[in-house]
């Protein structure tokens, strides 16, 4: 006889992205808090997270069916629906990453590539040391002050779209009856109905 019960939960994120995630929170907050701290930190917060995005980017392409951009990133359109959805309180749930889910992601790798790469610049200009120190010093750049601002700018932002995305989590949460902090733990979620 088989058995044909739903399973009580599924595997949904597999374990690169989970530990993508968390490994990206920890160096973030890492990197912010140790700015004005230790450089040495900082920088070292910095090159993880620019091997985690280069990762996760690739990752995007290969990786398994819910880690795929092709499986969540969607036009604007249909964000705007979800949207729209989201605020009479009647979005549908997604098993893997929502309309609103995916342009956080897309804003956060963009945000954070931009923080990393105005860091390595400004890594470059000031000590004359990093990945693209060579580049800097060729390009002739001495002053400091314009990547310094856009660094500055961008881990800022970066900080903002993290709280948005926390409370997004928790309001999809919330109206879901999905506990979606657990889900990034275990991987596992509820199927959909």
């Amino acid at each position: 006889m088989q058995d044909t019960t739903t399973p009580a939960t599924i595997k949904v994120w597999d374990p690169l992205i989970r530990i993508f995630h968390w490994l990206l929170a920890a160096a973030f907050f890492t990197a912010y808090l140790s700015a004005e701290e230790s450089q040495t930190i900082h920088t070292l917060a910095g090159y993880l997270i620019s091997g985690l995005i280069v990762g996760r980017l690739l990752w995007g392409f290969i990786g398994t069916p819910h880690a795929r951009f092709k499986d969540f990133i969607v036009g604007p359109g249909q964000v705007m629906r979800y949207g729209k959805s989201l605020l009479q309180r009647r979005s549908p749930r997604y098993l893997g990453h929502n309309p609103a889910g995916a342009v956080m992601i897309v804003l956060l790798l963009l945000s954070l590539t931009i923080v990393a790469c105005s860091g390595m610049i400004t890594l470059g200009i000031e000590e004359h040391a990093g990945p693209l120190a060579g580049w800097v010093q060729s390009m002739g750049w001495h002053d400091d002050d314009v990547a310094e601002e856009i660094h500055e700018f961008f881990a800022n932002f970066t900080l903002l779209l993290v709280f948005v995305h926390i409370s997004g989590v928790i309001i999809e949460s919330l109206l879901h009856r999905d506990n979606l902090i657990k889900a990034m733990i275990t991987g596992r979620k509820r199927p959909q109905s």
